[in-house]
């Protein structure tokens, strides 16, 4: 049969007799992670042994091309083009991890393992990358797979391109696409990273916030000195730079300089956000209400605000403290910020702020290569009502449109660089425990996600929203 359903009912059953667990426990098992330099030979194998024969076995050309930037990190693009004069779909995912965390996670489980798991809360799949984002790309690929051998065709063409360095931010993507946007240029994106906000229901997100990771070091001296001699008269980096910090953010996270975060938001974005109800799940964190910007709704306040977080501070020694005055101290931030902000100002505006409040010894500096913008799709646009009518075709439920995602991703790159319109359709949940050991999948949320993938897939082949 070459009907939407026999396609669907086809990847169904591929799920449910394993075969998709086994492709991602292969994946799974190549050790990606692409901050870590020993990793070098994995990154490239992900690319060259195992995604060029799967796009090849579905009618893909490939090509793996150089990162100028980091080039143990090399991008792979595989195109099928069924007829020149057809509309192109364009997909990404990333094959890299953050590291393995070996020896943090419970149960003594193997990060480059897949294992399958029985919880109160039902079954997981464990492993790195399950989640983000070999899973999710794995996703895709598959559903594209079982809509050409049930239909014969896609009835489009599709460049999919896969990186390995989106855990550091994606050093050389936005070059590498601009060198090649011709090779690039499409007519929508579909792609799949990040969290649904909910396990109930699906949601599509057209954009992200963007992610500037900022280091702030404090450096008095060479070496430590006796805390007994010389405490009382050394100055202590560590005290300083935590008050230098609390001048930036309050003591219940807020932004205390209006440059750091939008003025306002958007009357277009607080209506869709509204329909979004953001709650802890069974196995998520608390949400403590009374963090964050005052007079938000939770969900305002994730999707529609920017953030500044300590994501870690280190003085003398953690592992072996010393009764010494500390020489230095560092932390690394980050500021979460939406597309009605100019991400250009916050490293000069806090510079400045800081040496107007006496804290001019503090350095501030970018802590990666690169930096994630913001972005966000129209709402209007006519690729997101067809998307959720697809959906909700597929599934029996209500599709959630959110404006932008929580988390940083290259979006801005493909919506704003290459220019195409952007739909993200996440696979997994909020207490999936990416970036932490224990990261995991649900299998029921995988199973969704390759039926409506398939879905999507499908109507495209009916023709493509706007064209």
């Amino acid at each position: 049969m070459t009907t939407r359903e026999a396609a669907i009912d086809a990847v169904r059953e591929y799920f449910d007799s394993g075969g998709f667990r086994a492709e991602l426990a292969e994946r799974v098992a190549v050790q990606t992670s692409s901050r870590e330099e020993e990793h070098r030979a994995d990154l490239l194998d992900y690319l060259d042994r195992m995604m060029r024969q799967r796009f090849e076995a579905m009618g893909f050309s490939v090509e793996i091309f150089p990162n100028t930037l980091l080039d143990r990190a090399p991008f792979l693009v595989a195109k099928r083009v069924e007829d020149p004069s057809l509309p192109t779909l364009f997909c990404y995912g990333h094959g890299d991890t953050v590291p393995g965390e070996e020896g943090r996670w419970a149960e003594n489980r193997e990060p480059w393992t897949l294992e399958v798991a029985q919880t109160p809360s039902g079954e997981r799949w464990y492993g790195r990358g399950t989640a983000d984002n070999k899973g999710q790309h794995a996703i895709n690929m598959e559903a594209m797979r079982h809509v050409i051998e049930t239909r014969g065709k896609l009835g489009y063409n599709v460049t999919f391109l896969i990186e390995m360095a989106e855990e550091m931010g994606s050093p050389g993507l936005a070059e590498f696409c601009r060198d090649n946007k011709d090779m690039l240029a499409a007519d929508l994106l579909i792609a799949s990273d990040g969290p649904r906000f909910s396990t109930d229901g699906p949601d599509i997100k057209l954009g992200t916030r963007g992610g500037l990771n900022i280091r702030f070091r404090l450096e008095y001296r060479e070496g430590g000195h006796h805390s007994g001699n010389w405490g009382g008269l050394l100055a202590n980096p560590a005290i300083v730079l935590m008050h230098a910090l609390t001048g930036i953010v309050g003591r219940e996270g807020k932004i205390l300089l209006p440059e750091l975060k939008p003025a306002q938001i958007k009357n277009s974005v607080r209506d869709a956000l509204g329909h979004v109800k953001v709650e802890s799940g069974p196995d998520d964190p608390e949400i403590d209400p009374w963090w964050g910007e005052p007079g938000l709704t939770l969900a305002e306040k994730v999707f529609g605000w920017n953030t500044f977080e300590v994501l870690s501070f280190i003085t003398g020694d953690p592992e072996k403290p010393q009764n010494a005055v500390p020489p230095f101290a560092e932390a690394i931030c980050q500021i979460r910020f939406v597309v009605d902000t100019d991400p250009d100002v916050f490293l000069p505006t806090i510079r400045e702020h800081l040496a107007a409040n006496g804290y001019g010894d503090v350095t501030v500096e970018p802590a990666r290569m690169s930096m994630l913008r913001a972005s966000r799709l129209d709402p209007d646009h006519p690729a997101v009502p067809w998307a959720v009518k697809s959906m909700e075709k597929t599934t029996g439920k209500k599709v959630t449109v959110i404006p932008n995602a929580g988390g940083s991703l290259p979006n801005d790159i493909f919506l704003n660089g290459i220019g195409m319109p952007t739909i993200w359709v996440p696979h997994s949940y909020t207490g999936c425990s990416q970036h932490a050991p224990n990261e995991h999948v649900l299998p029921g949320l995988m199973r969704e996600g390759l039926e409506m993938m398939t879905g999507l897939f499908w109507d495209l082949g009916d023709g493509f929203p706007g064209k």
